[in-house]
């Protein structure tokens, strides 16, 4: 594993300045992000009480962040990941199947806050 790649709980974690996430990540050269993730802050921010300010903080974010496309060897992923969770009776929110088949398929942990990413078992998952 070369990094770790943030989902939206620690993307809006380090945007609200919480030390926790910075110090988790202080050692590393790069931290990635999926498109997922940018498309869920510009949601949020969109429907917050500060929208324009918002919005410009999460477009600074995602200039500053390496921010990873999804593309077909994703969508592979992100299926098999499905059907297993499916099989097993533990279906999670397809956003977050998204952004941990981002990870993933990039060999990078994914720092976030859901204990729902446990029950992926090739995901190395880390809270902070």
């Amino acid at each position: 594993m070369v990094g770790f790649l943030l989902d939206t709980s620690a993307a809006a974690a380090l945007l609200r300045g919480d030390p926790g996430v910075g110090e988790a990540l202080k050692d590393l050269d790069e931290v990635y992000t999926s498109i997922v993730v940018v498309g869920e802050l510009l949601y949020g921010a969109r429907h917050s009480k500060n929208a324009p300010s918002n919005l410009e903080h999460v477009a600074a974010f995602a200039v500053a962040i390496v921010v990873l496309p999804a593309d077909q060897e994703t969508a592979d992923v992100y299926a098999r990941i499905k059907q297993t969770l499916r099989t097993k009776g533990r279906p999670i929110p397809d956003n977050d199947l998204w952004i941990a088949a981002t990870a993933i398929q990039h060999q990078l942990g994914l720092m976030n806050r859901d204990a729902h990413f446990d029950e992926i078992e090739e995901l190395a998952s880390q809270t902070w």
